[in-house]
């Protein structure tokens, strides 16, 4: 017999496992940078380079980003959480005051990231509320120093790392 899990233990318990922070942009059809904050991403596969990102179904943003075909993902550094915020929020001019460049690829990214990906978007699954989304690796940025902006347990945190 399955049970059934309560959403405010679900959020609770696996809010344990601390995350990452990024910012998942593409230029718009205008030209301006359309994006959204997002915690649920990873290395999916070394051959071929693959990540893997969840999105909320909800997501206003996420429709451009998809229509795109390539984005940016930037890893937030601890000094970006006003960088997260803007993105985190819904509708608006979310890049207002975000320091951000276009790449070779056609990709957004945040200025000042940890690291930043390159990616050429190859599924979109539907997986619960939110949207399983694999996407190629086109290219990898990384900066020395500096620590992640962490979500934990519902709030932002850091983590210092040598």
């Amino acid at each position: 017999m399955e049970r059934l899990i309560d959403p405010a233990a679900f959020r609770e318990v696996l809010g344990s496992f601390a995350s990452g922070i990024t910012v998942v942009a593409a230029a718009g059809d205008d030209g301006r940078p359309v994006g959204l904050a997002c915690q649920s991403f990873a290395s999916l596969s070394l051959d071929p380079p693959l990540v893997l990102l969840c999105v909320g179904r909800s997501s206003s943003s996420w429709p451009a980003v998809r229509a795109a075909g390539r984005f940016g993902v930037s890893i937030l550094a601890e000094e970006q959480r006003a960088v997260c915020e803007a993105l985190g929020r819904r509708g608006g001019e979310k890049f207002e005051g975000v320091d951000w460049e276009l790449s070779e690829h056609g990709a957004v990214r945040v200025r000042g990231s940890l690291a930043t990906v390159d990616c050429a978007l190859e599924a979109v699954h539907e997986a619960g509320d939110h949207y399983l989304v694999t996407a190629r690796v086109l290219e990898l940025t990384a900066r020395d120093g500096g620590s992640p902006l962490l979500y934990f347990r519902s709030a932002y945190a850091t983590g210092a790392f040598g």
